[in-house]
């Protein structure tokens, strides 16, 4: 079993910049397939950033060119957000899978989940 856990979210003016943190722990493989979700209150969860583990990565069309997914070993991961907007403001989980095949915009299915890190972009 993989604990997951984010850190960084806070409240930011818009146009503003927020770098988000995620970790894994236990276990001694590796999470090829990390991404990054967003819920906001009255929405579905929606998948806005992934990374394979060949560094790969796909975006959602929202926070395109906005937003940058990276990862600087098997178990951490990082969402940098510049340009932040309103809309932008949500609950953002870490997610991650044993699995790096179809890890990109889509996918829903994953093995392990954060507790979240909430995001408030004022206008």
């Amino acid at each position: 079993q993989v604990q997951l856990v984010e850190s960084g979210g806070g409240s930011v003016q818009a146009g503003g910049s927020l770098r988000l943190s995620c970790s894994a722990f236990g276990g001694g493989d590796s999470v090829p397939c990390m991404a990054w979700f967003r819920q906001a209150p009255g929405k579905e969860r929606e998948g806005v950033a992934y990374i394979d583990s060949d560094g790969s990565t796909t975006y959602a069309d929202s926070v395109k060119g906005r937003f940058t997914i990276s990862r600087d070993n098997a178990k951490n991961v990082y969402l940098q957000m510049n340009s932040l907007k309103p809309e932008d403001t949500a609950m953002y989980y870490c997610a991650a899978d044993r699995y790096t095949w179809l890890c990109s915009v889509g996918r829903e299915v994953m093995d392990y989940w954060g507790k979240g890190t909430l995001v408030t972009i004022s206008s």
